[in-house]
């Protein structure tokens, strides 16, 4: 196989400029203990092939380590792409078990700032001139530095204080050698190495490059940041950063400076006298409205993201991870969270097997009772000791045993629900999001059944029908005009083919096994009258050995028929 699937991989990876990396990372996977899967991947030989020499290095004290903090070591070594790739896998508690989970969680993307003095070409370029000229102040040392954009402090000539956002040099082109590789081997990785088929690596590959794509685009960013602004404008408590757009260009971004408290600083939110329960039902109640209510999320609210304000206000920043919920997602996850709070196991059942899909479900019986007896568990609990965060990790649990994967966004978003109930918690051990959550759930399930609602809908069904409607005659004039043309083509999926072809297969071998059979019966019977002639037992020999061929086909045939009707019977039964 390893033979065939080298050179299929360097066709594959096309550009010799992957080549190196490709090289790289099979190196790293080897170091930290994963040569077996280079080698099924068929990694090893396509590189030799290449006349790239692969480096075998293994450490001993690495081969010692549990295989996911390996894993998150890997990763962490591989870069920016790879780093992205964990933080999307901590949110698929779908996928892994909580070790794993807990490892990725580990991961960040925190390294070594760029000098200002490579950043100086790129800043010329997209503020027109140099940023001591453009700013106020400017600060060549950054406050921080992550994989794909590093933070500087700054102030306008108006006197604002901003941050100035700037993308590191010629990391999209890192990214997209990083992607392509990763494209192919996750394709090969699907074919060629089952266990990993659960994980569907083709598809983390696609979720990974979207967020990229998006993650890279620093006025992208600043666009997401006004939208959520927008959303959250009725809730006063909330601060978004201003954006000065006459600054933010795809590679930076200014934006105000929030100066707050951290989220993870919660000794200082004590001293300063801020009001913690407080600010865990605010923060529940911004999460809810962005979540349930608009469908436009802050995928990525970890405590380096949350600020907290004198007047117990709460700042988010940070918006280049989002999330996005269609209007049938939210009214879908309404009905989830209202049965995991009101204990109706069934609604939670019937939600659950619409996202997982019921073709992908082997024993389907099975997951309704396993799903129906965790709700269950929870009937006669008051609302105050639930753990909406918790409950929907172990529905994750769940799913994740019955080798079933969430939609990404739905994961996206049970990841940031589990990330805010703990913050909550945190703030305020009393702090409970299903209590804070039943209210807006209610409220918003009455209002999808108000006569404005139901007529909006109904008008929405209606302009649909018409639509269809008048686009019928067409259909039917060009399937017409197919079949006249020869060209219209019956596509029939039958999901068991190859057994009823087997079932006619055996059907045909035995009808002509009878016919033979009554051939040589015909055949032996005239024999038999003719004189002269080779005898057995007083009987012509060629008769006697037909009617004797013809005896024991007849036997076979009938215990043939019967085995078979026994069979069915069993499977019946079953």
């Amino acid at each position: 196989m390893h033979a065939i699937l080298a050179p299929m991989l360097i066709e594959t990876l096309g550009a010799a400029r992957d080549l190196g990396r490709l090289n790289e990372i099979a190196g790293v996977a080897i170091r930290h203990g994963f040569g077996d899967m280079v080698r099924r991947l068929g990694l090893a030989d396509a590189l030799e092939r290449a006349g790239q020499v692969l480096k075998r290095e293994h450490a001993a004290d690495l081969a010692r380590l549990a295989p996911p903090v390996q894993v998150r070591l890997a990763l962490e070594e591989l870069g920016p792409t790879f780093v992205k790739l964990g933080q999307i896998l901590a949110g698929r508690a779908d996928l892994f078990g909580p070790e794993w989970i807990a490892e990725f969680s580990r991961l960040h993307s925190e390294v070594p700032a760029v000098a200002m003095e490579a950043l100086r070409a790129q800043l010329r370029e997209d503020l027109g001139d140099e940023p001591e000229a453009v700013f106020d102040a400017f600060d060549a040392e950054p406050l921080a530095a992550a994989s794909i954009a590093q933070v500087h402090r700054a102030r306008l000539k108006d006197g604002a204080e901003v941050v100035v956002k700037i993308r590191r040099p010629g990391i999209r082109e890192v990214v997209e050698a990083d992607l392509r590789l990763l494209e192919r081997l996750a394709a090969v990785a699907e074919t060629e190495v089952p266990s990993l088929q659960p994980y569907r690596p083709r598809q983390l590959v696609r979720e990974l490059a979207r967020s990229l794509q998006r993650e890279m685009d620093l006025a992208a960013e600043c666009h997401n940041a006004e939208r959520i602004a927008a959303n959250l404008a009725v809730l006063p408590y909330v601060a978004i950063p201003k954006v000065h757009w006459q600054y933010t260009r795809e590679r930076i971004n200014v934006q105000e400076f929030i100066a707050g408290i951290p989220g993870n600083d919660l000794e200082r939110v004590s001293a300063e006298g801020l009001d913690r329960p407080l600010l865990a039902r605010r923060g529940a109640q911004a999460v809810l409205k962005m979540t349930v209510e608009d469908g436009f999320f802050h995928a990525d609210p970890h405590p380096g993201n949350v600020f907290y304000l004198p007047g117990n206000r709460i700042a988010l920043i940070d918006f280049g991870m989002v999330g996005r919920l269609t209007t049938r997602r939210r009214e879908e996850l309404l009905s989830l969270l209202l049965g995991l709070v009101q204990r109706e196991p069934q609604a939670v059942a019937d939600v659950l097997l619409d996202w997982a899909g019921d073709n992908h479900v082997a024993n389907l019986t099975q997951l309704e009772m396993e799903i129906e007896a965790f709700v269950d568990q929870y009937h006669g609990t008051p609302l105050a000791e639930l753990h909406l965060g918790q409950m929907l990790a172990d529905v994750t649990t769940i799913l994740r045993e019955h080798r079933l994967a969430l939609p990404a966004d739905l994961a996206l978003l049970i990841k940031a629900f589990i990330s805010l109930e703990g913050m909550g918690r945190g703030l305020d051990p009393g702090f409970h999001m299903a209590e804070e959550a039943l209210p807006m759930l209610r409220q918003m399930l009455r209002a999808r059944y108000t006569p404005r609602a139901l007529s909006a809908r109904a008008w929405s069904t209606l302009r649909g029908a018409l639509a269809t409607a008048e686009r019928l005659p067409q259909d039917v004039a060009r399937a017409l005009r197919n079949l006249r043309r020869g060209r219209m083509q019956l596509h029939i999926d039958l999901a068991h083919l190859k057994r009823v072809g087997d079932q006619l297969d055996h059907a045909a071998n035995r009808l002509a096994l009878a016919l033979v059979i009554a051939a040589m019966i015909v055949g032996s019977s005239i024999v038999m009258t003719v004189k002269g002639g080779p005898t057995l037992f007083g009987l012509p020999a060629f008769g006697f050995l037909g009617f004797s061929a013809a005896a024991l086909g007849g036997v076979w045939l009938i215990r043939s028929i019967w085995r078979s009707t026994h069979r069915r019977d069993d499977d019946d039964g079953r």
